[in-house]
């Protein structure tokens, strides 16, 4: 593809346009220094007809959107095909600081990682919409599944829970990275993340998959080596065969109290699996090339 192609000029300023955001100031921890929540963000892009997401759908069940179901109730009456969409997924890597603090923790969050889930998350709202109002600008029509009134969580009787649209297999499949064990997405910056999606009406050269399993960047899966993230958990909820999702929302739940009467605001959060592991930060050195 040319240089040239109006279509990865698009692309180009997509990314912009998400960067240039995170730039500012509402990416921020609201705290006494201001700090920033997020580093340097990854983009990418899937196709709208992407057979992985028909497989999500299989595999999840009948509520499960594709791009074009959640466009399509976003637009109703569209014609538009499956191929003429694009989903758009960042992931925010948490700051190096957030990730040294959280390191140092073993049963509660730090205060920053907890700032970075309420905070961060909510600047991570107004990412979405950014991005969405910039393309409704620029003449596309684009809808946040996130944001959308109909998303939900269900109860699941294979996964305990699920939702209707999943951001992290939405960034699976653009190319940003592959699930670990206790299901956090690791990425080249990491698993220390959270992740956004969008979904537009546009045509932009869609991200390579330097991958071939869902599970190539996790060691435990890879070389069955590492176990770090299951030590980690102070609920022993991660373990051989995955994570208890139960156990961790319970334990969620419970850090609420000491967000609050530790950190002097309403919050809760986590984190100890995706800190002070191999895959913090980056691949592990001997998975980069994606084949386990």
């Amino acid at each position: 593809m040319s240089l040239l192609d109006p279509h990865d000029d698009l692309r180009t300023w997509i990314i912009k346009v998400i960067r240039d955001f995170c730039e500012g100031p509402q990416n921020t921890l609201q705290n006494e220094a201001n700090e920033r929540a997020w580093d340097e963000p990854l983009v990418g892009f899937a196709r709208g007809d992407d057979p992985l997401f028909q497989a999500y759908k299989e595999y999840v069940g009948p509520y499960h959107w594709t791009p074009w179901e959640i466009f399509t109730k976003a637009f109703p009456g569209s014609d538009v095909k499956p191929d003429a969409l694009t989903v758009i997924c960042w992931v925010l890597p948490h700051t190096d600081v957030t990730k040294a603090d959280n390191r140092k923790e073993s049963e509660y969050p730090a205060e920053r990682w907890a700032r970075s889930r309420i905070f961060g998350e909510q600047f991570n709202e107004k990412l979405r919409k950014h991005v969405v109002d910039a393309l409704v600008e620029k003449g596309y029509r684009a809808v946040a599944p996130s944001l959308f009134p109909q998303w939900e969580m269900k109860e699941s009787e294979r996964y305990v829970y699920s939702s209707n649209w999943s951001e992290r297999h939405a960034a699976y499949a653009s190319g940003l990275g592959t699930f670990g064990l206790c299901g956090g997405l690791i990425t080249l910056k990491g698993k220390a993340v959270r992740v956004g999606a969008v979904v537009a009406c546009i045509q932009v050269p869609h991200t390579p998959r330097p991958y071939t399993t869902h599970h190539a960047y996790c060691l435990f899966y890879a070389r069955g080596k590492c176990d770090k993230c299951m030590t980690r958990c102070p609920t022993d909820a991660i373990t051989q065969t995955g994570n208890d999702k139960l156990k961790c929302i319970e334990y969620l739940s419970k850090t609420g109290a000491y967000v609050r009467d530790n950190y002097g605001f309403q919050g809760y959060g986590c984190g100890l699996c995706q800190t002070g592991v191999p895959c913090e930060s980056r691949i592990p050195q001997e998975l980069k090339n994606g084949s386990p």
